[in-house]
């Protein structure tokens, strides 16, 4: 390359430029210094109506909905002063001609946001001085005369005010000289106090703390004031929360009791995301009901344990654990105050299981504990360890690549469940603790095995009838026998358990067949009703069953006049035993539906139409068996569902005895419509339930634009009942003005025909309810409501519960009054509506003991 032959003027920078190719675009061939004090980012920035450079003065000026950005900092307003050479900038609003304020200043720097009247901000320190400040945190929002920002988290207030109330003139708040915020964490201020609708309360707190942060964080449990007839004055709820790490916390309430009595909660929980979670519960109460010498004194303590746990199913694909123990002392729920639905809950229970898949899905295994208890005996039944294992059907006979149509015998399918059970029993004594016989715990605990190993083979249908040949073998094993005998001496039949090792079989063959038949009406695309379609199922199988149980049923005199009845020798074990005599017969079903299509009134095309089910299902089973002896016919099992009108949920089921029974209820050979009076059988069982849910048209579809997205934030089981708890004990609180009124109605009967124990003959029980829900509102601001149910068996009023509330927007006036029940309560409340101001209510609330 020759020499540069230009001089280089004395004193003067040089600006060189060496090019390596010169098919390369030449961006830009200076490279200048830049000033230590410019910013270490670009600054945006538009006006609608226009811009003005002070060159000298180095400063910006944007009129008509100014607009700037910076990093992170979006600021809006009507004016914008952009200062270069103190990188600073300052916002002010405008007015139109009719002097009404336009485009306050919006400074959004992260996830923080604030309105003002006037606004200055330096991009390098991050610091700023607002006047007239509006600025929401989480659920707070806060009022400023002036806010300092002394960094990107932290601010200082002068003549700040704090509510939940969004209105500019708010409802209430809390006042301070003094505030200092940190960004979505907490507020602290000196000297406040409250005020409603701008009018000061003479009450003054020395301080304030308040949590802005979302999610997790550490802090003292504010407890509820109640006071009792049976507990006396108490506080509620007072403890402690406790993050411990990311993955770890605990929390601790107790509730104390001037009469002596109080209750203390100790609740764990974890979570490994993608992993596992769950939580434990420990509660222990110390109840005392009054004072000692009053008839219904009660000093008792009891307990309760629960853990649930569940693993993410991505953690360990093919294999699952999970837990849901419940587990205490059979008075514990008898004694929480204010909650009918635990003072009426009488069966509890437990289970714990883990799984394991392998082979593609063919082979299963779970190894699983049940505990349940009934709170109203005493009764603890405990069932572990149990194991279960399956084998999906497989077909031995199937070729690994098949050519062709596949062989008959391709389709033969063979499987396997299998079963060990263990269980005990026990109960809970009368003293204060759990207390049990360890020696009557061995005695009756047992275990059982089963096995089933069902073949089957699908062959082509002929026509619209299925076909299905089947072969099933099953084996159970029992650890004991019951052999009952008649002792002359004390006229009472005597119980002799035989513990070893026994095993009972049980086989059986069959040929089943089904089909449909479907039936229609036309009435006319022109009518209202266009046509109904009836579809009948009717199926029908051959089975016989050997009699290879036999052995296992022995007869035995039953009382004085040598009355005498069947039993097995494995009556009460694991398993129930199998079926006495041998069966060869046919067992038969119908299954029915009814449906009808009619024109859609909703839609105004002259082809729309839609379906409506007036009949869900109707099935009867029975079946007959004619090897038999006597009782050839088998009873017949009903069962009926339909919803009406798409809002009325009917369920029924029955049983029915087509045989006559003797005076001490023992089944003979007669028919009951051979009987004196003409019935079509004997009802030995049934149920029905009617449930409907009736509401109003919602006022107006609304949004919640406050509501964020789940942050998939983890809520303790513990916590999940105590909302749950907080719910039921004030409905008030959570009345939904949008709806004008909803009911909710839900009947239950049910029966069953038990022989007597001196077999004398037969006993029907019968149980029937009916449950009521329902509001209204009496007005857009009131609303009245309540829930009711009434056991119709005694002809009694089990529970009450009523409550009325008045929407106050950001508060709310509750009522919610028992007057019914085992704890019978009194409450009434206003309460700001946000969550984290929830504890800040006037209350006044009476619980009575019945």
């Amino acid at each position: 390359m020759p020499a540069d032959t230009i001089k280089k003027a004395p004193g003067k920078p040089t600006v060189t430029a060496r090019v390596k190719d010169s098919l390369v675009t030449r961006i830009d061939t200076f490279s200048l210094p830049v000033s230590a004090d410019s910013l270490d980012g670009p600054v945006n920035y538009e006006a609608s109506d226009s811009g003005v450079l002070d060159i000298p003065g180095r400063t910006f000026f944007l009129y008509g909905k100014a607009h700037t950005t910076y990093k992170t900092l979006d600021l809006k307003a009507g004016r914008i002063e952009i200062d270069n050479a103190s990188s600073t900038a300052k916002a002010y609003f405008e007015r139109d001609s009719t002097g009404k304020v336009l485009d306050r200043p919006v400074l959004k720097d992260g996830d923080m946001e604030s309105e003002s009247d006037s606004m200055f901000y330096n991009f390098k320190t991050q610091r700023g001085l607002t006047k007239s400040t509006y600025t929401k945190q989480g659920e707070m929002f806060v009022f400023a005369d002036r806010i300092k920002k002394i960094d990107a988290q932290s601010f200082y207030a002068s003549m700040g005010r704090f509510t939940t109330c969004n209105l500019d003139t708010p409802h209430f708040a809390f006042k301070a000289r003094k505030m200092k915020l940190v960004n979505n964490k907490w507020a602290y201020s000196g000297l406040a106090y409250p005020e409603f609708e701008g009018v000061p309360i003479p009450i003054g707190l020395p301080f304030g703390i308040y949590p802005l942060s979302q999610g997790r964080h550490s802090g003292l449990l504010a407890p509820q004031f109640t006071a009792t007839e049976s507990f006396g004055l108490g506080l509620e709820g007072l403890g402690y929360y406790k993050v411990l790490n990311d993955n770890f916390d605990i929390t601790v309430r107790s509730n104390i009791y001037s009469y002596g009595g109080y209750a203390i909660n100790v609740s764990p929980s974890y979570r490994v995301r993608y992993k596992y979670n769950g939580g434990v519960r420990f509660n222990f109460q110390n109840t005392r009901i009054n004072f000692k010498g009053d008839p219904d004194y009660v000093n008792t303590r009891t307990f309760n344990f629960s853990w649930n746990h569940s693993m993410d199913s991505k953690a360990r694909p093919g294999t699952t654990f999970s837990a849901n123990i419940n587990f205490g002392s059979t008075k514990y729920n008898q004694f929480i105050p204010n909650n009918n639905q635990l003072n009426f809950t009488n069966q509890i229970a437990s289970s714990i299981q883990y799984s394991k898949t392998w082979g593609d899905g063919k082979y299963n295994m779970s190894v699983t504990g049940n505990h349940s208890q009934n709170n109203q005996t005493g009764q603890y039944n405990v069932s572990l360890p149990n194991l279960n294992m399956t084998v999906n059907t497989f077909y031995p006979f199937q070729k690994k690549e098949s050519v062709g149509t596949a062989k008959w015998y391709e389709k033969l399918g063979i499987g396997y469940s299998g079963q060990v059970l263990n269980q005990f029993s026990f109960f809970d004594s009368d003293s204060p603790y759990l207390k049990y016989n360890l020696r009557e715990i061995i005695d009756t605990m047992q275990w059982g095995a089963q096995h089933q190993i069902p073949i089957s083979l699908a062959l082509p249908a002929l026509g619209p009838i299925t076909i299905s040949p089947s072969v099933s073998f099953s084996e159970r094993w029992y650890g004991q026998q019951v052999l009952l005998s008649w002792n002359d001496t004390r006229k009472k039949v005597d119980t002799t358990v035989t513990k070893g090792f026994y095993a009972s079989r049980e086989m059986s063959f069959g040929l089943g067949t089904q089909t449909a038949i479907f039936g229609t009406v036309n009435f006319g695309k022109e009518k209202r009703i266009q046509a109904i379609r009836h579809v009948i199922r009717p199926s029908i199988s051959a089975n016989y069953k050997p009699d290879l149980a036999r052995k296992d049923y022995y007869e035995v005199q039953i009382d004085t006049a040598k009355n005498t009845d069947r039993f097995s020798l494995y009556r009460g074990s694991v398993f129930s035993a199998f079926g006495e005599g041998q069966f060869g017969g046919l067992s038969f079903g119908v299954q029915n539906n009814l449906e009808m299509k009619v024109r859609d009134k909703k839609d105004t095309s002259a082809a729309a139409t839609k379906k409506i089910r007036l009949l869900d299902n109707l099935s009867i089973n029975s079946a007959y068996n004619f090897m038999a002896d006597s009782l050839q016919l088998s009873p017949f099992s009903i069962l009926m569902s339909t919803t009406l009108f798409e809002k009325i949920n009917i369920t029924g089921s029955t049983s029915v005895d087509p045989y006559q029974t003797d005076s001490i209820g023992r089944r003979i050979n007669k028919f009951m419509w051979n009987a004196e009076q003409f019935k079509l059988g004997r009802f030995t069982s049934g149920s029905l339930s009617i449930g409907a849910n009736f509401q109003s048209k919602k006022k107006e579809e609304t949004k919640d634009d406050n509501k964020e997205e789940s942050n998939s934030d983890f809520i303790t089981p513990d916590e999940q009942l105590r909302q749950q708890e907080y719910v039921r004990s004030n409905p008030a609180e959570f009345a939904d003005f949008n709806v004008p009124w909803s009911l909710t109605v839900a009947y239950s009967l049910s029966f069953t025909q038990q022989r007597k124990a001196d077999y004398s003959g037969f006993k029907t029980t019968t149980f029937s309810s009916l449950n009521l829900n329902g509001d209204f509102n009496l007005s857009p601001k009131w609303k009245m409501g309540g829930s009711m149910y009434y056991d119709l068996t005694t002809r009694k009023l089990q529970n009450l519960t009523m409550f009325l509330s008045r929407e106050l927007h950001c508060w709310q006036l509750s009522i919610n009054v028992v007057p019914v029940g085992l704890y019978r309560s009194f409450n009434i409340s206003i309460n700001p509506k946000s969550a984290i101001l929830r504890d800040l209510k006037v209350n006044r609330t009476r619980f009575f003991y019945n």
